[in-house]
């Protein structure tokens, strides 16, 4: 049987879509807290606020995007979205102030909540149904390239030139971004299926996924460990002295990712979903250990390459099993309930282990949120991962005519 048709031009645009608003947000995640330390002279314990404000604002908006684009449609909502984002980045020409930069987050946050959250549920519906994990899991890579890029570019050209380089690189990627938005051609599942459902979604369920609430819930605890890797590993790096590494860091990362994407994602629709997840969240766990361990760059770039094959596989994993959960007029919803939590692990950790970072020092932060990590076991095992073996033990019984 011939499989269907995976790379097509509307899957490379919404897939670029959100790799060039992914690369400002990394770009500036990791460069922004230097920006606040040198040019606006923040406190160590501020720091924190910068990827915090932003993701709350974003976390905010997620639940409305995904109600509308029942009603109005998935690329309006994607378009006002990119927009929104593009006047965000050319604002940061203009920052002289803290509360300034605080605010502008704000407003940065929105944009970046509704196109990514468009993009998510969009992306769901161009894909096969027959491939979805891997078609997912290529998504995701996008994303992890994002990871690698954005960090990359935005330490080097601060390292060598201004900060007014990384904002430059952000406005040129916000306009690219609304370029690959204004030429997808969407499959409106959400608005035309909306109409026909015997009864719509009322209340809180016009906002939230039910069904994806569980893979949501471990999706949170995860971030919340990973939020200790963007958002203070390029400070960590150089109190340690791998200023150089650190510009390195996530090229491992994406190496390491890349490398596994051709097997994780078959892996995952042909074995289920625990044959992936689990070595994954390990992977996690033990390279955000090695990172406080690390004496030496060879190790610091160690722990890298594990947290991108153990981190990188967790997000598209986590969001294919979301959106799965979903019937596909519900994937924006679906979609925005998964991010509304995964980002508020992230939100939560960048201000939580910005204070612990203050109190035990990044190293006791690291060793703290490695065990928060294989916490994230637990937790999948039995929101998740305990129903899904079931689920596979059935379907084979089934198969095999028992």
């Amino acid at each position: 049987m011939q499989k269907s048709k995976l790379w097509t031009k509307d899957f490379l645009a919404v897939s670029l879509t959100s790799f060039f608003v992914f690369v400002i947000f990394y770009m500036l995640t990791v460069t922004l807290p230097l920006f606040a330390t040198d040019e606006l002279h923040a406190s160590k314990q501020s720091l924190g606020l910068i990827v915090t404000i932003f993701l709350v604002s974003g976390i905010v908006f997620r639940p409305l995007a995904g109600k509308w684009m029942t009603t109005l449609g998935q690329k309006k909502v994607l378009l006002i979205g990119v927009f929104i984002f593009l006047i965000g980045s050319i604002l940061y020409m203009n920052i002289h102030s803290l509360s300034a930069l605080l605010l502008l987050r704000v407003l940065h946050g929105i944009g970046f909540g509704m196109s990514t959250t468009a993009t998510g549920a969009i992306v769901a519906n161009v894909i096969p149904e027959q491939r979805k994990g891997e078609g997912m899991g290529y998504y995701a890579t996008f994303m992890n390239l994002a990871m690698v890029v954005g960090p990359f570019v935005g330490l080097t050209l601060t390292n060598t030139l201004s900060h007014t380089a990384v904002f430059t690189v952000a406005v040129v990627s916000s306009v690219l971004a609304v370029l690959c938005s204004l030429v997808l051609r969407v499959p409106d599942v959400q608005a035309s299926s909306a109409t026909n459902e015997i009864q719509p979604a009322k209340g809180l369920a016009a906002f939230f996924e039910y069904r994806s609430l569980p893979i949501s819930v471990a999706g949170l605890v995860v971030a919340f460990s990973y939020a200790s890797v963007i958002s203070f590993v390029s400070i960590y790096a150089k109190e340690m002295g791998f200023t150089q590494a650190s510009s390195f860091f996530f090229v491992v990362y994406a190496v390491c990712l890349l490398a596994s994407r051709p097997f994780t994602g078959k892996w995952f629709d042909q074995y289920g979903e625990n044959s992936v997840v689990y070595p994954s969240i390990l992977s996690l766990a033990i390279g955000i250990f090695l990172l406080s361990q690390a004496t030496t760059s060879w190790v610091f770039l160690l722990a890298g390459a594990l947290i991108g094959l153990g981190f990188g596989t967790i997000t598209s994993s986590f969001q294919s099993i979301a959106v799965k959960k979903a019937s596909p007029h519900r994937r924006g919803v679906a979609t925005a309930t998964f991010f509304v939590f995964f980002d508020s692990g992230m939100g939560l950790g960048s201000f939580l282990l910005g204070i612990l970072s203050t109190a035990a020092g990044y190293k006791g932060m690291y060793v703290f949120c490695s065990i928060v990590a294989l916490l994230a076991i637990a937790v999948y095992l039995v929101l998740h991962g305990r129903k899904s073996q079931k689920q596979r033990i059935i379907s084979q019984n089934e198969s095999l005519g028992k």
